[in-house]
This record gives C-alpha cells, structure tokens and sequence, in this order.
C-alpha cells in the first residue's frame, strides 16, 4: 500500500519538475498570434481602410468598376447606392460596398524593369 502511495508522489513530482513554467508555456501561443497578425489581420486592415478612402472619394462622372465586374459611369450617390450608366440610356443601382475601384486601373499599363 506504501509503494503505490510512494509511486504516486513520485510520478507528480515528475510531472511538476518537467512542466515548463510562467512564460514559455504561453511562447508558442504568442509566436502562432504574432503571425497571424502580420500575415492576416494587418493587410485585411490595410486593404479596408483603401476601399474606404476609396468609397468616400467618389464622385459623379467618375468611371468606376464594381466587384462583379460591371464598368459605368456614376451618376447619382446616396450613402448606400450607386447609380451607374453601363450604356447609353441604361443605369443600374448598386450598393456602394460593392464598388471595386476606379477603372482607370484596369486600363493602366505595368512596366516591366
């Protein structure tokens, strides 16, 4: 009966001087969030607060192109819609948050160096 008491105290003492303490147990953690912020969290960010300039710099006759790929030219905003003329005598309305960006950038040429 003392063995098994004596086998127990023994195995927890083991236990206890093997376990990492305080802050490097929480190490991985921290590195595996460290990365996921760089890699993920930080561009998201950056690419909303751009479409948000984006959106709040826009302007009647400005031609634009939405996120499903439809070009026109604005002619009438509201905080949520947006109405675009894609042809002659043709306006659709679209909300706001699927505007894509200026179509100006579709046409620009790359360089190569």
């Amino acid at each position: 009966m003392l063995e098994l008491l004596f086998t127990s105290v023994q195995a927890q003492e083991a236990t206890a001087a093997a376990a990492p303490g305080g802050l490097a147990s929480f190490a991985p953690m921290i590195i595996i969030f460290a990365i996921f912020y760089f890699l993920m969290i930080r561009p998201q960010s950056k690419k909303l607060k751009e479409e948000q300039a984006l959106l709040a710099t826009l302007g009647k006759g400005e031609e634009i192109f939405t996120k499903s790929g439809i070009i026109g030219t604005i002619t009438g905003l509201t905080d949520k819609v947006v109405t675009l003329d894609v042809a002659e005598g043709t306006k659709i309305k679209v909300l706001r948050s699927q505007i894509g960006g200026k179509a100006s950038t579709i046409f620009e040429k790359k360089t190569e160096k």
